[in-house]
């Protein structure tokens, strides 16, 4: 999944987002921070949403049930991940990834999973901590073999 690719699915989604809240097309207007003439152009089809207000759907309606079933359980890891071209860090704790995540490989305390709808991978740890994100499974792979590589190397010299 890249860039243009989320583009035109969140926009293509932003209507059935607005009507699971519940909102006018003037109050989803206003929390997006675009006119509601531009809304109505995104919802009818006839303009993408840009990158910035992807952004923002991404962030203001994170517990949105139709965001999650396009994009998966953490819509902004997805977003990060694009925009960062991939994450290689410690980051928050995740849940697991007991629905929305298949585990693909795992060495030591550390696992690859991909996701199930945006088939992006991330590595966690055995309390469930994210330390690396990408759309591309080789880089995982080499990933998860570096991360098991320092772990093991930490524990021979305990």
């Amino acid at each position: 999944m890249n860039r243009e690719q989320v583009i035109e699915l969140i926009s293509s989604k932003i209507r059935l987002i607005r009507l699971e809240k519940s909102y006018s097309q003037e109050k989803m207007a206003d929390i997006m921070g675009i006119s509601k003439k531009t809304l109505i152009q995104i919802e009818k089809g006839r303009t993408l949403s840009g990158w910035t207000n992807v952004i923002a759907v991404c962030a203001l309606f994170r517990d949105s049930e139709i965001l999650q079933s396009a994009l998966g359980d953490e819509p902004l890891e997805i977003i990060e991940t694009i925009a960062h071209n991939g994450i290689d860090r410690p980051r928050d704790k995740s849940m697991g990834g007991r629905v929305w995540w298949q585990d693909i490989d795992s060495k030591g305390s550390f696992r690859l999973q991909q996701n199930v709808i945006s088939q992006h991978y991330r590595i966690l740890d055995d309390k469930n901590y994210r330390w690396y994100s990408s759309f591309e499974e080789q880089e995982a792979l080499m990933r998860l073999r570096k991360l098991f590589k320092v772990e093991s190397s930490n524990e021979s010299r305990k």
